[in-house]
């Protein structure tokens, strides 16, 4: 868990980062529509390569200083510098010579596209028009950071910085940074300085994290926490039939999967890679598993995302393809192939989902697998540094659009943590963020994930649901595809 938003990579760490910090725009509390955040309006150029944004007059940072555009500059600078070795940094990379910066091609700043042209007005140009550029802005990759404070407390491309500790945070988000204790909680509180301080009706936000789905249930029953995350999958019904008012099961824009190392032997090999995909019976994990609260999933991006539908051949359940090309591959029967592990954050659920297509594949394709579990911070770390065989992922869409799943697997990408490199795939993904039309992309996308899914780095295995439990004190809490919540709308009411 960290709180510096140039530095996580996970959604935990988001729903903490949003209380903490705004970007230029802020959410709809509804639909996620971007709405005026630390700029109170914005304008385009005809071409749409050129976004004028005109900062609030009363944004301030949690300390007093006054908001301006330059520190919106610097914050982006530090996110693209490559020493830092920012994960998210290919956020930015629609921005002009952003890339090229990036990867440290270009030494001159002063190309990027961003310029600060007085305290109240930042232009951003864009190196293509970027349909879902304001809801991009809603990630925090785009938010800004207090430069002053991180080169006090550290070196700026320093990812250990103590500038994210209580009493050394500055942010200019709705809430404060009051306290963090490791692994038992984080709490925030309603900040005296920000601009829209009098719509927040919130005085504090604890953040518990429990790893514990059991635990977190009884926490909640309890009273102890007014939202979970999650629910026990075999408390679903129960809560259906006797509390159906507490629990909610929502449309989410996000994808469970297996990512497969592609550099390491036998998985270097499409035929296994296909093989492994092939024996997963994904409509009995959705139905025996998740009480038929999610949907199974035969590609990487969810149907109707930002308009568009994969429209290739799904996976499908095959079992008798699947031991003819590890047969073809080599291992007829399972026979000489090795002992792989599958490697999953510290999770009940992911456990037991780990279990299960364990007992797929030896049922199957007549292989043993081993399961390995770590706490989140080092899952993180070994996946990022493709220390595994096969490795439980999931993917949450950063913005509504089929981009946000599709880029993930260019070449060397900050979250491509499966060694699959493809130009012809890199220069689909490439031609579809320059294309003429929005048919011309979506075509592009097409032949993009055709190619993903013929390649198999990653075994997509359901489309996710956000299924959690909430008080019925919670108020102005609704569905979104994201499941972003803007705190500064949330209160508590008593119960009707």
């Amino acid at each position: 868990m960290g709180l510096d938003p140039q530095i996580v990579t996970g959604v935990p760490e988001h729903h903490i980062i949003s209380a903490l910090i705004e970007g230029l725009v802020t959410e709809n509390k509804k639909n996620l529509n971007p709405e005026p955040g630390t700029a109170e309006r914005w304008e385009t150029s005809e071409d749409g390569l050129v976004w004028k944004f005109h900062l609030r007059e009363d944004a301030k940072w949690s300390n007093g200083d006054r908001v301006t555009a330059t520190d919106f500059v610097q914050s982006y600078q530090r996110m693209l510098t490559p020493s830092l070795g920012s994960q998210y940094a290919y956020m930015l990379h629609v921005v002009k010579n952003a890339e090229a910066y990036n990867s440290g091609k270009l030494k001159d700043f002063s190309q990027v596209g961003f310029k600060a042209i007085n305290d109240k007005q930042l232009n951003i140009t864009l190196k293509a028009p970027t349909p879902y550029f304001l809801s991009l802005l809603n990630h925090y990759s785009w938010f800004p950071v207090h430069i002053p404070s991180i080169k006090k407390h550290g070196g700026i491309d320093k990812p250990d910085n103590r500038w994210t500790l209580p009493g050394n945070f500055v942010g200019n988000g709705p809430f404060i940074l009051d306290k963090w204790e490791i692994n038992k909680v984080i709490v925030v509180k309603k900040s005296p300085t920000y601009w829209d301080r009098k719509t927040v009706k919130l005085e504090e936000i604890h953040f518990h994290p429990i790893s514990d789905v059991e635990v977190e249930e009884r926490a909640f029953r309890s009273g102890q926490i007014h939202v979970s995350n999650t629910i026990p999958l075999n408390k679903i019904e129960v809560y259906r039939k006797k509390d159906a008012e507490k629990l909610r099961i929502d449309t989410y824009l996000g994808t469970y999967f297996y990512r497969l190392n592609t550099k390491r032997k036998p998985l270097d090999d499409k035929r296994v890679r296909m093989a492994l995909a092939l024996a997963v019976d994904r409509e009995s994990i959705v139905r025996n598993i998740h009480y038929r609260t999610v949907k199974e999933a035969g590609n990487i991006t969810p149907p109707g995302t930002g308009g568009y539908t994969y429209q290739g051949l799904p996976l499908k359940y095959d079992p008798d393809k699947a031991r003819q090309l590890l047969s073809e591959a080599g291992f007829p029967g399972g026979q000489g192939f090795p002992k792989l592990s599958v490697l999953y954050n510290s999770s009940e659920q992911h456990r037991r989902m780990a279990e299960v297509i364990q007992q797929m594949w030896k049922k199957n394709l007549g292989i043993e697998i081993e399961l390995a579990n770590e706490e989140w911070k080092v899952y993180l770390k070994t996946s990022q540094e493709m220390d595994y065989d096969i490795s439980r992922a999931g993917w949450i869409g950063d913005y509504p659009d089929a981009n946000t799943f599709l880029d993930m697997w260019l070449t060397d990408g900050g979250n491509n943590y499966t060694g699959f490199s493809s130009v012809e795939y890199d220069k689909l993904i490439s031609d579809a963020a320059n294309a003429p039309s929005v048919e011309a992309r979506l075509t592009l996308f097409q032949k993009a994930e055709e190619l993903l899914m013929n390649e198999m780095p990653i075994l997509p295995i359901y489309f996710y649901t956000a299924r959690y439990l909430i008080d019925p004190q919670v108020r102005e809490w609704h569905p979104t595809i994201l499941n972003h919540h803007p705190y500064k709308h949330v209160y508590l009411a008593p119960a009707k």
